[in-house]
């Protein structure tokens, strides 16, 4: 998928959020204004496919803003063609997971009424007077609604019914195991979604499918690495402040500098070859990096660390 920031057009910052635009947005927007069916007017056109995307925004505005109230990081949207994408990094912890990603489908639960009240006002004067066709322009954007809720809770992984279903397995049965059955799931998903993009021909139903491949093949990577990990002995002395994991005992970071692998806590940070010290350490579960000191249970006094320069940093193998 692309860059956040590479091809990105900056629409606004809120509430510490950057708002990106995909360049790419403008060439399918202006194909899709110009071919879109149902309205005389293509200014009628154009304010339903602002609509669509205007209530994808606050339905990413939804994850992010939940994320940051359970004490996770959000900051970032980007909007494409194919919707929109909130860079959300939640505590991993299912609960805190799973308000992250409820937040988006209840925003358009929470449109509904909006959209029904705005409905059944659409013979007022201050919309006739416009003289654009909102007898068949709020219907429209209240099925649009509707729709994009029904689609996002699909229990098909990476959507966010695939991805809710997954952190309620995880209460239940670890966030590995939980992640594997949902991107199998989520294959299952994406094949019924390449044989409905070959039966109507949608060219746009077989980009989502391939994006949700795309996905659930790197899902499915994750937690194989996962359980694989779970399976290693554990430094039991320490655990990620994050996602208290502990680490694996063995060579599994690698050195920045000299590029060798070795056990970081064996060696209080310091890369036995080239001797180059790291402030922080990558946990292998979540991907937060944190010093050493801080993942010393408060039961174990922490060995003594020498820091390295601001700037160096020790990554995963």
């Amino acid at each position: 998928m692309f860059s956040s920031r590479q091809g990105s057009i900056h629409l606004f910052r809120f509430s510490g959020i950057d708002v990106f635009l995909h360049w790419s947005w403008f060439l399918v927007a202006a194909y899709e204004i110009r071919s879109r069916p149902g309205y005389s007017s293509i200014t009628t056109n154009l304010l339903e496919y602002l609509a669509l995307f205007l209530i994808v925004l606050l339905h990413e505005f939804g994850h992010a803003l939940a994320c940051r109230q359970v004490g996770g990081k959000a900051n970032r949207i980007v909007l494409w063609p194919l919707g929109g994408v909130a860079y959300v990094d939640p505590p991993q912890r299912p609960g805190a997971t799973l308000w992250s990603l409820a937040a988006g489908p209840l925003v358009n639960v929470a449109l509904i009424p909006v959209l029904l009240w705005l409905v059944s006002m659409n013979h007022a004067t201050i919309w006739t007077s416009t003289g654009l066709n909102f007898d068949g322009l709020l219907p429209a954007i209240f099925w649009i609604n509707a729709l994009l809720l029904v689609f996002n809770i699909l229990p098909v992984y990476p959507l966010d019914g695939g991805q809710i279903l997954r952190s309620l397995l995880w209460f239940f049965m670890g966030r590995a195991r939980s992640l594997m059955i949902a991107t199998i799931l989520g294959f299952l998903g994406v094949a019924g979604f390449i044989a409905a993009a070959l039966l109507r021909q949608d060219i746009w139903l077989g980009a989502i499918a391939v994006f949700m491949l795309m996905n659930c093949w790197g899902g499915l990577r994750h937690a194989q690495s996962l359980l694989k990990m779970a399976k290693l002995p554990k430094r039991e002395q320490y655990s990620c402040p994050n996602c208290k994991t502990s680490p694996p005992i063995g060579p599994y970071w690698r050195c920045g500098q000299c590029g060798q692998a070795f056990d970081t806590f064996e060696s209080s940070a310091v890369c036995p070859y080239c001797s180059t010290q790291f402030p922080a350490t990558q946990c292998l579960s979540c991907g937060h990096q944190h010093p050493l000191i801080d993942w010393a249970t408060p039961t174990i006094m922490a060995p003594t660390i020498q820091y390295a320069q601001p700037g160096s940093e020790i990554s995963a193998k």
